[in-house]
């Protein structure tokens, strides 16, 4: 383990032994600026040099050979690991499951849900990406069916989401509510009343939660750690946005099996 960059554990996830995760703050790496320090997005403007060597450093920090990620595009496709060539490659895509020891799940986030999986007995792992369109669109319960096709047990699997944006931070419209509502009219207990006329609040997290208790799993956890009101910790999207500033880090959630 590297003791130089933070990263956060959940307790009901193993953080040694045969599996390892962390939930990476943006502290303890390379980049400099609206950047500082540990952003890990291929696709920022930061320098490519120092995103390869962030990420090299979570890789050390969690004692694993290599990151698989996605193209993150905001919808519910999982890719299966299956074999090292496999993990090189970058699909689009907003989940990913494997059996594969050595290899970091990761995902993406800066403000949206990022989600680890692990099913400790038949030692599966999952990771998700959940914006908004993908939490609506499951992509959590999707990671959890890839997951059973390689030999997961659902009653056995753990979800616990990371840090990502608080419903205090999330201001929306009415067309996003009823996107939601549409789809399920009981998902209006996730939005509560703003301030702004026309406006409400979305909880992003619960939602997520809610829809991976109904799947059938053992257990969800949420971290409730806000990105947008902790700027220390962790880069947002929207925070960036209400800047006006050109750009912003992307955070990085990891879990993997050990060989």
């Amino acid at each position: 383990m590297n003791p130089e960059i933070p990263y956060i554990t959940a307790d009901c996830l193993p953080a040694h032994g045969a599996i390892r995760h962390g939930f990476f703050t943006r502290q303890g790496g390379m980049s400099t600026g609206i950047y500082a320090s540990l952003n890990c997005g291929l696709g920022s403007g930061d320098a490519p040099d120092n995103v390869r060597q962030n990420r090299d450093r979570v890789a050390a920090a969690l004692g694993i050979d290599m990151l698989a990620g996605v193209y993150q595009v905001h919808g519910r496709v999982v890719h299966v690991i299956r074999t090292y060539e496999d993990a090189a490659l970058r699909p689009q895509g907003d989940g990913l499951a494997t059996g594969l020891p050595g290899i970091g799940l990761s995902v993406l986030s800066a403000d949206c849900a990022p989600i680890l999986f692990a099913d400790s007995r038949a030692r599966i792992i999952g990771a998700a990406h959940a914006g908004w369109k993908g939490a609506l669109s499951g992509v959590g319960e999707a990671v959890i069916d890839a997951m059973v096709q390689l030999g997961a047990q659902r009653d056995a699997i753990i979800a616990v989401i990371g840090p990502c944006i608080s419903q205090a931070a999330y201001e929306v419209d009415a067309d996003f509510e009823q996107n939601y509502l549409a789809a399920d009219p009981s998902s209006a207990a996730f939005f509560a009343k703003s301030a702004s006329p026309g406006k409400c609040q979305f909880a992003l997290a619960p939602y997520v939660a809610g829809r991976l208790e109904r799947a059938g799993i053992a257990m969800v956890k949420n971290l409730d750690l806000c990105t947008y009101q902790d700027e220390a910790r962790f880069f947002s999207f929207r925070r960036t946005t209400h800047r006006r500033e050109s750009d912003y880090g992307r955070g990085i959630s990891v879990i993997a099996l050990l060989r």
